[in-house]
């Protein structure tokens, strides 16, 4: 079943799409309010659509029911993992991508972000798509089934620009664990970028603005 979803579309016919996952409890709209504030010019035609994710089950929460992209047993690296959770959701969001290159927007012109588990299943599907896309950002995030990536990334995304960032006193998702992705993912061939700032599990306005210049360099005025 389609994932429902908020977009924001431009003035013009767009050329370019930002899909942009949510985190762990939060729902579509957690970061509609962010696009001001990336300082992309307007004459970009960037759509923006920002999934809702299905309300399921979490472990580490007592079992609550809420918004997730998959389980969370515990935020650990050596913890297990909802393998089944996860490629479910990457499916799901693999169907909002092809939506937009079904509207006419090549897959180079499509990045993909996301905030903490929203960020982890952005890194996930990005690594594995069969199309090469302009880029991934990954947002107080971590690098699930990262001993699956050897077998399953493909290589029409292993040049993927990867924007990678995390707060210094992430409480959340431990900095240690966001720094440990960025090094299995050089690990594995990729060249990303790490950026860091004196925050919790949140984002903050250098953030947003090193954000928005990734993206104006990711996706340039056509």
């Amino acid at each position: 079943m389609a994932l429902e979803a908020i977009t924001i579309e431009p003035k013009r016919k767009a050329d370019a799409c930002i899909i942009w996952l949510h985190g762990l409890g939060a729902d579509g709209s957690d970061f509609v309010d962010v696009v001001p504030h990336l300082g992309l010019s307007e004459q970009h035609a960037i759509e923006f659509i920002f999934p809702h994710a299905p309300h399921r089950p979490i472990t580490i929460n007592a079992g609550y029911m809420m918004p997730g992209w998959y389980d969370i047993v515990a935020i650990d690296d050596k913890a297990p993992q909802d393998e089944k959770g996860i490629k479910q959701s990457e499916q799901e969001l693999r169907e909002i991508i092809q939506l937009a290159i079904s509207r006419g927007i090549p897959s180079q012109r499509i990045l993909l972000m996301g905030f903490s588990q929203g960020g982890a299943l952005a890194i996930h599907t990005a690594l594995r798509f069969e199309q090469p896309l302009a880029g991934v950002g990954v947002l107080s995030a971590y690098l699930p089934l990262h001993d699956a990536v050897a077998k399953e990334k493909h290589a029409a995304n292993e040049s993927i620009s990867i924007f990678m960032a995390h707060g210094l006193n992430d409480s959340i998702v431990p900095y240690r664990l966001g720094q440990q992705s960025f090094t299995w993912l050089q690990n594995a061939g990729y060249s990303p970028s790490w950026h860091t700032y004196s925050m919790e599990h949140t984002v903050c306005m250098q953030e947003l603005a090193d954000i928005g210049q990734w993206i104006n360099r990711q996706l340039p005025l056509i």
